[in-house]
C-alpha cells in the first residue's frame, strides 16, 4: 500500500513578515499569505484529493480553504480534517521573539550565530535539543518529543489511507524541512527552507517516506 501526500506550507503570516518565531502561537495571514494559498491551490487545482488535512493552527486552516477554493478536479472535496500532529515545532519561551535574536541566544554557546549556521555545524535535530536547553522554562520541544508526535501522525495517515490515495496536508516550514531531512538527507534544506505556499510531494508506504520533490512554488515547476 502506498499513497501520496502533498505537503503545503501555509501562507505568509504577520509573524513571518516580521521575522518572529512562530511555532505553536499563531497570527493572521498577510495579503501575500492569502495569495500564497490561492497560488498553491492553482498549482494543485487538477488533483482529486482523497483526504484533506491541516494542522490545528488558523494559518494552516485558512490556507487550506484557499487551496480548496481553487480546486477543479472534484465537485466536492472531502471535508478538511484537523491533524494536530503536523503542527509546527514548539519554540516554548521563544514564541513570538525576534528570530535572529532567538537563534543567537540558542546558538551562542555552541559557537553559532544563526539558525543556518547551527544546523550546518550540528543538525536540525540538535537545534531542537539546544533550544529546549536554552528555554528557561524548558517548554520548547526537544527532538525526541517532536518526532514522537510526527511519527504518530504518519501512523494515523497510514491507517486512514488506501492504495494510490492523494492527500493534501497543510503544515509548516520547519516541520516540512525536518521531514525532508530525515527521509532524504541529501536534499539541501539549509540554503532554502520551504517558501510560504510551497508544495513538497511525498510518497508514503508502510515502511518508508520518499521525497518526490521539495519546495516547489513556481508556475513552471511540476506538481
Amino acid at each position: 500500500m502506498s499513497f501520496t501526500i502533498y505537503f503545503v506550507r501555509h501562507g505568509q503570516t504577520f509573524l513571518n513578515h516580521y521575522r518572529r518565531m512562530q511555532g505553536w502561537c499563531d497570527s493572521p495571514l498577510t495579503p501575500k499569505g492569502i495569495e500564497d494559498g490561492h497560488r498553491a491551490g492553482r498549482h494543485l487545482a487538477h488533483i482529486n484529493f482523497s483526504n484533506v488535512y491541516h494542522s490545528d493552527t488558523t494559518r494552516a486552516k485558512r490556507t487550506c480553504g484557499y487551496i480548496i477554493d481553487e480546486n477543479v478536479a472534484s465537485a466536492a472535496l472531502p471535508q478538511p480534517r484537523i491533524l494536530r500532529n503536523f503542527r509546527e515545532q514548539s519554540y516554548g519561551y521563544f514564541e513570538g521573539n525576534d528570530s535572529s535574536q532567538t537563534w543567537l541566544m540558542v546558538g551562542a554557546m555552541h559557537g553559532c550565530e544563526t539558525f543556518e549556521e547551527l544546523i550546518t555545524k550540528y543538525s536540525i535535530e540538535k537545534s531542537r535539543d539546544f533550544m529546549k536547553e536554552t528555554d528557561p522554562f524548558h517548554d520548547a520541544e526537544n527532538n525526541t518529543e517532536y518526532w514522537s508526535r510526527i511519527d504518530a501522525g504518519f501512523d494515523f495517515l497510514r491507517a486512514q489511507q488506501k492504495d494510490n490515495d492523494k492527500v493534501l496536508l497543510v503544515s509548516h516550514g520547519t516541520t516540512i524541512r525536518s521531514i525532508v531531512h530525515r527521509f532524504a538527507p541529501d536534499i539541501d534544506i539549509i540554503s532554502h527552507g520551504p517558501a510560504n505556499g510551497s508544495v513538497t510531494k511525498m510518497l508514503v508506504n508502510q515502511d518508508n517516506v520518499e521525497i518526490d520533490y521539495y519546495n516547489h512554488f513556481l508556475d513552471e515547476q511540476t506538481y
